[in-house]
């Protein structure tokens, strides 16, 4: 190491990142980051930041800790890293398709959030029938002894 290479300390790279240095910790013990060590202290090296910086972003876009240690061991693979970006490119397409579907699904389930709101909106804004209102004080008479007895 290069007498004039920045370090940071656990605090440090934390703070920037907005994480706990428990989470630091952990991404240490999955084999993540690799800082090294000036007696019980952790050193992390620009290495390790840009290193922390990939593991953010894809747990960002919702990769598996395991897929980040995947991209993130091909590194050394070979000079102009072609087998990495090969292997990110593969699982940020997959991501993106499990996302589309799921945000077909949200939007499925919001026009149907939507539609009920509307037909139940309509509904209340009718007046109630007599019979409703009674049922409607019955219930809440029997909820608020139900509440007391609990």
């Amino acid at each position: 190491m290069a007498k004039s290479e920045r370090t940071y300390s656990i605090s440090e790279l934390a703070r920037e990142f907005k994480v706990t240095p428990r989470a630091l910790r952990f991404y240490e013990d999955k084999g993540l980051l690799q800082p090294r060590r000036d007696g019980l202290n952790r050193v992390y090296l620009p290495r390790d930041r840009a290193r922390l910086t990939l593991i953010l972003q894809g747990k960002r876009v919702g990769l598996s800790l395991i897929e980040i240690k995947e991209i993130l061991d091909l590194y050394n693979a070979d000079e102009h890293h072609r087998l990495q970006n090969q292997v990110a490119l593969k699982k940020f397409k997959q991501r993106l398709v499990a996302l589309e579907a799921q945000r077909e699904d949200i939007e499925g389930a919001i026009n149907g959030l939507r539609t009920g709101i509307a037909r139940l909106e309509e509904t209340l804004s009718k007046p109630a029938p007599a019979a409703s209102i009674s049922a409607a004080r019955a219930y809440e008479r029997e909820a608020r002894r139900r509440m007391a007895d609990a």
